[in-house]
């Protein structure tokens, strides 16, 4: 039965919170994407009428379709060239979500997505609905065919496994671009003690080229480890300036509410660099260089108004 004006209406009403949840169960916007669409292809295909709480009907298939996705994402992943990011979502996406809350927040936040890896789909699913949407654990119990003690158990086993002893410090937009500006002055000074001095003893840096951009298999562990390598990465080269395709201008953002470098040449972001801000330091440095995880940005970019850089690079 074809849908009507209304139904359609009434779906999209509904789509930037699909997309808000699918995002962060999947920590892929192209991904959100598609499983947004595939569940208006079945929303198309119900009778619509005999759906007493669309809402709800919506996030369950929404949700189940994620959980699915999740399960073969996770073979993929064990195939993926390096590290494995997320794809970062730059200040002002919608598909960022709701970010009343410090819980809401923290749920989108780069260093919490790349945490929520560690959950099986069903602790992710709980996690997010929960904790970023305020959804009862009945409902949760019924989205998930679950009881809801089992729920709040569930919820009780992921935010303990996402816990790593560090708490995220909340940062406005005017704080987050006073923090990246001292750590490109301090990586970019030459010398890598003003660098340790805003790092975390333990600070990591990892990024995700795919295996289509240059980036280091492993972590690099350690605030001494990290400032060179950070120092190296930003070091002027022409070789540099050629395998890039132009000269690079360097922004301070945020992403996924965390201060960000965003690395453009010619309009098209080729990096963004999230920092993880705790009361110790900066804890981690994550670079997503992979240009597929980077659409996204590029396009919301150039809808943007992001100023003159903060210099321009290589």
């Amino acid at each position: 039965m074809p849908l009507m004006a209304n139904d359609v209406d009434r779906f999209e009403a509904f789509r930037p919170r699909l997309e808000a949840i699918a995002y962060r169960l999947l920590g892929s916007a192209a991904e959100a994407e598609d499983a947004v669409q595939e569940t208006f292809l079945r929303w198309q295909a119900v009778d619509v009428d005999r759906i007493e709480v669309p809402e709800a009907w919506l996030t369950k298939a929404l949700t189940n379709l994620c959980l699915n996705q999740l399960t073969s994402a996770r073979a993929r992943r064990e195939t993926y060239v390096g590290e494995w990011l997320p794809e970062p979502l730059l200040g002002g996406d919608p598909m960022l979500g709701p970010a009343d809350s410090a819980e809401q927040r923290e749920s989108v936040s780069y260093a919490v997505l790349t945490l929520m890896e560690r959950l099986s789909p069903n602790e992710r699913a709980v996690y997010v609905l929960r904790e970023a949407f305020d959804y009862p654990h009945r409902e949760i119990a019924e989205i998930l065919d679950i009881s809801e003690a089992g729920s709040q158990q569930i919820l009780h086993r992921a935010k303990k496994r996402i816990a790593d002893g560090k708490a995220r410090a909340e940062i406005d937009k005017a704080a987050a671009r006073r923090i990246v500006e001292e750590f490109m002055a301090a990586t970019t000074s030459g010398q890598i003690e003003p660098l340790v001095r805003l790092l975390t003893a333990d600070a990591v840096s990892v990024g995700d080229g795919g295996g289509k951009v240059p980036a280091r298999a492993r972590a690099i562990e350690g605030a001494v480890a990290v400032a060179k390598f950070l120092r190296g990465l930003f070091k002027p080269g022409e070789a540099k300036r050629v395998l890039l395709g132009g000269a690079v201008e360097i922004y301070a953002w945020t992403a996924n509410g965390d201060p960000a470098v965003v690395a453009v040449v010619d309009g098209r972001v080729i990096g963004v660099m999230c920092l993880e801000v705790t009361a110790e330091g900066i804890a981690a440095c994550r670079n997503q260089v992979n240009p597929d995880k980077l659409e996204r940005a590029t396009a919301h970019w150039a809808a943007a108004e992001h100023g003159e850089p903060l210099f321009r690079a290589f």
